[in-house]
């Protein structure tokens, strides 16, 4: 049997769409392309309405390939929503998504009602979802219950892949040629060691010392988490790269407590300023949400002072959606979506130009980057920088997944264009 995954969503779900991968190629499947497979998993986010247009796009477009394809929607909108498989023929909870080949031949929804999940074991055996850069999951679940969030019932309660775990599967990754791992999850502020209590920052520590791919990047990390140790760690680490993504959300004071978020807009500058203190070019960027019940002109207008005055690489913004089971869901006072539209226009246009100032720093300057194997524009490979700027350098076959230094030449409409 071929099977097919569609990946929606976190890099957490791209993880878990490589175990599962990985669990249907040992159970005897063969994977395959969409129009091919016999079988297409289908690891949805659920996290917004748009995540959800994306699983009934793929669901809609496999049915009309002509094959007799069983089609499975797992994971985290399979948890959540399991009433909503938009013609599925199968749906998986959060627990069953990573046992997906014990369940081929049933049909309906398999899943349990409960936050209390495991974690699932991590293996590097046979192929690997990239070289240049791997997502290795070393936490999932949350408990902070933010208004608008659906997460803490999708995912779970809070719980970390055991340090020895994460020490093995780095050591792997090294031997295998990978060049960079990004430690990911949920909220991976929340990491804690399952024998002996060792938090991120002594993770950090301790992979210094380790087997490791020479860099190391940490996904999105809560705001309230970020301290001068943290910051101490970072800066003295010759593996890790100076870039961090922030959940701000909003400017706002009164929009922050409705959403119950745990910090204050000074709170937020305070943070970057001391960020920026210890790593002068370090890139961050940060999520931002607009049209959160309750956010009127006023409320909007903060958030963009706020942004426009931290020193901010970059922005991903998204608009505000209802989600059945939150406490925002029951909220009154919602915002029109064409008001969100605007809003969403304005804050990318402010995207635009923090990037141009970022980036912009740089040309003329020496950088490092990974060359990665795909080929943009027919005649260039693209690169992070450590502090994740996005550099495009002449294609040469000999330099793909390797550390090379380039010079930044030029930038054209916020594209750097680099040469060795």
């Amino acid at each position: 049997m071929k099977f097919t995954i569609f990946t929606t969503g976190c890099k957490a779900n791209q993880w878990d769409s490589y175990v599962i991968h990985q669990r249907l190629k040992e159970a005897g499947l063969s994977p395959s392309a969409q129009g091919h497979a016999d079988l297409a998993v289908i690891n949805g986010c659920t996290l917004t309405e748009r995540a959800e247009a994306d699983i009934r796009r793929f669901i809609s477009r496999t049915r009309t390939t002509g094959r007799d394809v069983k089609i499975v929607l797992a994971g985290c909108h399979g948890q959540v929503y399991p009433e909503k498989a938009f013609g599925a023929d199968l749906v998986l909870g959060q627990e069953e998504k990573f046992r997906s080949e014990l369940y081929i031949s049933s049909s309906g929804v398999v899943r349990q009602a409960t936050r209390d999940f495991s974690m699932e074991k991590s293996s590097f055996n046979g192929s690997l979802p990239g070289r240049t850069r791997v997502f290795f999951k070393i936490q999932d679940g949350c408990d902070r219950f933010c208004t608008y969030c659906i997460v803490p019932f999708s995912r779970g309660r809070v719980r970390s892949r055991p340090v020895d775990e994460i020490r093995e599967g780095m050591r792997l990754l090294k031997e295998k040629g990978v060049m960079e791992v990004v430690l990911t999850g949920i909220d991976i502020a929340f990491y804690r060691d399952p024998s002996c209590a060792l938090d991120l920052r002594g993770l950090l520590r301790l992979l210094e010392s380790a087997e490791t791919p020479p860099r190391i990047r940490l996904s999105s990390v809560d705001p309230a988490y970020i301290d001068e140790e943290l910051a101490a760690v970072m800066a003295s680490s010759k593996k890790l790269a100076p870039s961090l993504h922030i959940p701000l959300q909003s400017g706002n004071e009164e929009i922050l407590k409705k959403m119950g978020r745990n910090y204050g807009a000074e709170s937020i500058r305070n943070t970057l300023e001391m960020l920026k203190g210890s790593m002068e070019t370090m890139g961050i960027g940060m999520d931002v949400m607009v049209g959160f019940p309750g956010e009127d002109d006023r409320a909007f207008l903060d958030t963009v002072h706020l942004l426009e005055s931290l020193p901010v690489s970059y922005l991903h913004v998204f608009p505000y959606s209802d989600r059945k089971g939150t406490r925002a869901y029951e909220m009154g006072d919602k915002v029109a979506d064409a008001v969100k539209r605007e809003r969403v226009r304005v804050l990318k246009a402010l995207d635009a130009t923090k990037r141009a100032v970022f980036y912009g720093g740089f040309v003329g300057k020496q950088v490092r980057i990974i060359p990665e194997g795909k080929v943009y524009k027919g005649a260039y490979l693209r690169g992070y920088t450590d502090n994740y700027i996005p550099v495009y350098v002449p294609f040469e076959k000999s330099i793909e997944n390797k550390v090379v230094h380039v010079t930044i030449k030029s930038m054209q409409s916020n594209t750097l264009i680099g040469e060795r």
